[in-house]
Order: structure tokens, then sequence, then C-alpha cells
């Protein structure tokens, strides 16, 4: 199943529709929220008194036409709210918004809240501010990463996920390290666990390795190999007693230097013909035969090896904990 986009391209009347519904809902929110504010300043003595001595018309309009009525009118509001939850609801289920049909209640909870007619809950209807901002820095009308005061707090949040996240790292990197001190058995687990179960794959990778390192360092030193080689056959021959007196015998001189170049190349073409057996599936089957031959040997542990072992996995966690403790927010904010 492809996965599902979190904010699927919509059309851009869709878009300014949502836009227009969001600012409609937040006007509401004010005006209720307004609303339940004077009317619990009404409530209180002293100020319903100053008001009906400023403006006893207004005193009298407000208190026969809203207050009297308070709950009724906050109930119209409430169905504006439950009906912006429904609907809000249905259209995220048509625009395939969410990764499940049941997920909007749970991402628009200030919403859900804030149809409970209590004051406390009204109030997180204004986080129905930040998914408006939201849409409309997603539509490029307006760039919130531009103003100040989201640098200021996307900053010091940076600095403080950084910083948290660094001592949690630091902290278990220390429990590792002090795990290695106290285990008496770590590079046993770790040949056990760890090397044997990719016995095969390591000796194949060694045979690897060997073929292609010997086969490119040939290449690339082939002319000097050749050089050595003759080389060696001449200077082998002129060391030799039997060749120094056939060289004395008539048409010496011409042999030896026949049976000279002979030798040389003959070995030349030795070697040449070695190089190529490194890429032949006989010399990848020696070499991986000699390798898993050696290679019980080479993993016997003693209490030299076990101590190295520990020491090497310590100095790589300690320089990683020195990499880490590193404040690189400096650098970027410096």
């Amino acid at each position: 199943m492809p996965a599902r986009e979190r904010y699927p391209h919509l059309p851009k009347g869709v878009e300014y529709a949502h836009i227009g519904w969001d600012f409609f809902i937040l006007a509401a929110v004010i005006i209720n929220l307004g609303l339940l504010l004077f009317d619990s300043l009404f409530l209180l003595d002293p100020i319903n008194q100053g008001i009906e001595a400023l403006s006893p018309g207004f005193h009298r309009a407000y208190d026969t036409t809203i207050h009297s009525h308070f709950i009724t009118i906050d109930l119209y509001f409430v169905g504006i709210f439950i009906a912006d939850v429904l609907l809000g609801w249905a259209v995220a289920i048509a625009e395939r918004r969410y990764h499940r049909w049941f997920f909007y209640p749970f991402v628009h909870w200030y919403d859900v809240l804030g149809c409970i007619p209590l004051s406390g809950f009204r109030w997180l209807r204004i986080l129905r501010v930040i998914a408006l901002l939201h849409r409309l820095h997603r539509l490029r009308l307006i760039r919130i990463e531009n103003w100040a005061i989201y640098q200021f707090y996307a900053k010091y949040y940076d600095i403080l996920l950084e910083e948290l996240s660094d001592r949690i790292a630091l902290r278990l990197l220390g429990n590792v390290q002090q795990q290695i001190r106290a285990s008496d058995s770590l590079t046993e687990r770790v040949i056990d666990r760890v090397v044997m179960p990719r016995k095969q794959q390591l000796i194949q990778e060694i045979a690897q390795r060997l073929e292609t390192s010997v086969g490119t360092a040939y290449q690339h030193n082939r002319q000097a190999i050749m050089a050595a080689i003759s080389d060696l056959v001449s200077r082998t021959l002129r060391e030799s007693p039997e060749i120094q007196r056939l060289r004395r015998l008539p048409m010496g001189e011409p042999a030896t230097s026949a049976m000279e170049a002979s030798l040389s190349g003959v070995a030349q073409r030795m070697v040449d013909e070695v190089a190529l057996g490194i890429h032949s599936p006989e010399f990848r089957k020696l070499v991986e035969g000699a390798a898993e031959n050696g290679f019980d040997s080479w993993l016997t542990v003693d209490e030299g090896s076990n101590r190295v072992t520990e020491q090497v996995l310590f100095d790589v966690l300690e320089m990683l904990k020195e990499q880490v403790n590193r404040q690189r927010w400096k650098d970027r904010y410096d």
C-alpha cells in the first residue's frame, strides 16, 4: 500500500475555503470568549454597578438581551463548535488526510475539548491559530521561518533538544563502558555471537580482498617485477660455475645469452600465468580453504587478546563520547 501524504495536494479553491472556515471559527471563538469574559465580569457587583452608573441603557439592554439568555447563546456557540468538529472530520475523511479515518479527533484534540461548555476548555480553541498559520505557511502566503519570534524559539528549542539528546547519549555510552569493564567474557561473546555466525561471509570477503589487492598490485608493478625476474635470472647464470665454463667454450657466449633470454621469458610467463590465475575459481577455493583452516586459530582467545579487545571497544566509545560532548550548536549559532 503506498504511503499516504500527511497533507495531500488540494486545489487552491479548497485550500482557501479551509482558510475562510478557519477564520470564521476563530472569529466565533474570539466572540464567545469575549462574551464569557464580559459576562463573568458582569456578575461582579462592583463592575455591574459601575456599568449601570456609566451607561444605564447599555446595562439594561445587555441584561435583558444577553445576560438573561446567556446559556442559550452559549449553546449556539457550542453547536457551531460541534458542527466544526464533525464537518472537519468528514472533510478529513473525504480528503484522505490521515492514515486512518479515526485519527482526526486525536490530532485536533483542542477542537474536541473546546466543545465542552466550560470556559477553561474554550481557550483551547485558540490553538486553532497554529493550524491556520501552518496552512498559510504551507500555501506560501506567509513565511513563518522569517519571523523573529519563530527564529528565537526555534533556536532555543534546537539547543535544548541537542543538549538533552547529548546528555542521554553520554549516559548510555558511559553505561556501555561500565558493562565492558565489568564483563569477563566479552571477547568470547563477540566471537560466538558476532563473528562465528558470519564466518563464511568473512572468509569470502578475505579471499575477495586478497584477490583484488594482489591483482591490482601486480598490474601496477608488472614492469618492475619483470625487470627483477630478468636481473635474478642473469645474476644466477653469471654466478653459476657450469655457465661460466660454458661461456669459455666456442660459441658459448651466444648459447648462454640465448639460454638467459629463454629462462627469463619462461619465468616471466610463469609469473603472468600465476597472476592471471588469481582470478580463477581454483585460486579462490585455495584461499578460502587456507582462510577457513586458519580462521579458528586466529580467533583463539587468551587474557591478552581479551584485554586488547575490551580496550579497543572502550576507546571507541570514549571517542564517541568526545564527539557527542561537542556542542555543535555553538558552531551553528555563533
